[in-house]
Order: C-alpha cells, then structure tokens, then sequence
C-alpha cells in the first residue's frame, strides 16, 4: 500500500510539474508573439521619432518587415501549435513586403494546411495579394472558396465587399451591384431579438455609397435606412461590421 501510495504521490507531482512546465511556455510564447506582432505593427517614422514614442519604429516598411519576419520565425523554432502555425502565417504576410514570391508561396502552403484557424487567414491574406498583383479571376476564385467555408472565419461582409471589388476591376458592374445591394438590403432589414431595425453600420455604409456610384438604379430600389433608434443624442449604435 504504501508503495501504491508512493507512486500515485509520484505521478501527481510529475502531473504538477508538467503543468507548470507547460503553463510556462504558453507564457513565453504568447509574450514572444506579442512582441513579434508588436514589432510588424510598428510606426514606420523617417526622422526624429515623435516625442513620448516609447514602442519600436523603423525607417521604411521593409526593414520593419525584415525584422517582423525574423522574430515570427524565432516564435515557430521555439514553441509548439498553436503559436508554431500563428507565427508562420504572421511571418508569411510579412514576407510579401521582403520576398513577395516567397511569401505567396507560404501563404499558398498555409492556405491548404489542416488548420482550421490559420488556413483561412491565409487564403483571404493571398487573395488579397492576387488582387493587389493585378490578378483579379485568381483573387475572385479564392474569395469564392472562403464563402464556403463552414467556420466563417473571414466576415462574410468582408468578402462580400472584396468580390465586388474584385468584380467591378473586371468590368463585371452588374455582378458587383448585385451583391452590394444584397449586402446593404440584407441590413436594412435586419432586426434584432426585440424586432427593432439593427442600427446602420460603417461596413454598410460603404457598401450603400458605392452600390450608389455603381448603379443608381439598384440603389434607388433599395429599403431605406432605418430611423435610429435609442442611445444618446438618437445614436443608434457603435459603427462596425
């Protein structure tokens, strides 16, 4: 029995100790990715740096980058998943700026990996490189793919906004009409769980003013914009998607 005790004694502190282990490397990863993020998100500052600018600036975006990228990739050598796959998508998009080639090729990789959280980021993240690189049918079928995506972890508005995008530069103007007016009439009409118009949001109203540029037509059929309703001042709510 008391070898039996002994044992379980043993493997309950082997357990502690695995935990604390393991709680401390989430630290030190998630304070490592932070940092890296940090510095990909830097002010990018060409003379004397504003006064009171106590986080890290850089003089051009490809230094930024270059050193944005080398710190992602200390992140993936050193911790485990889900830092690991975060950092090398972080990385990737990263890389457009330093080796565009070599980034899309790493974006291309991650957007058919087996991780459902970073396989979609990176997707939306090569499609709207295709799209900058003046390859809309590319950027069009990858937009397509994430609206298929069971997750939905791109906003659907998001995407519906980038197709439309996407359509108007092919000269496809009805098609990019079609889904604006879509976007903006299905939030025109929404309610919420009391019944009352969901207030306009600022995603909307982008999509209301180009859907208006695009084709007046469909535009002057659309519902119109609810009242506000409630909050101060007839505020109706905080703008967003």
């Amino acid at each position: 029995i008391l070898y039996l005790l002994g044992a379980v004694v043993a493997a309950g502190l082997l357990f502690f100790a695995y935990s604390w282990w393991s709680e401390g490397r989430a630290d030190a990863a998630r304070l490592a990715l932070g940092k890296a993020i940090e510095i990909g998100d830097a002010p990018v500052v060409t003379g004397t740096p504003q006064p009171g600018q106590t986080g890290p600036t850089f003089p051009s975006e490809r230094e930024r980058a270059q050193k944005a990228v080398e710190e992602f990739q200390k992140v993936q050598q050193n911790y485990g998943s889900p830092y690991k796959e975060l950092a090398r998508y972080f990385a990737a998009v990263n890389l457009l700026t330093v080796e565009r080639n070599k980034g899309l090729a790493e974006l291309e990789a991650l957007s058919k990996g087996g991780d459902s959280e970073v396989a979609p980021r990176a997707k939306f993240a090569l499609a709207q490189a295709r799209e900058a690189d003046g390859q809309p049918d590319a950027a069009a079928a990858l937009y397509r793919e994430l609206m298929q995506d069971k997750n939905k972890a791109v906003a659907e508005n998001t995407l519906n906004l980038r197709l439309a995008s996407v359509y108007e530069k092919q000269g496809k103007k009805d098609d990019a009409a079609d889904i604006l007016f879509r976007l903006v009439e299905a939030a025109r009409t929404a309610k919420d769980k009391d019944g009352k118009p969901v207030p306009e949001t600022a995603g909307t109203r982008a999509a209301s003013e180009k859907l208006q540029t695009l084709s007046p037509d469909r535009f002057a059929k659309l519902t119109p914009t609810p009242a506000p309703t409630g909050g101060i001042g007839g505020m109706g709510g905080i703008p967003g998607f």
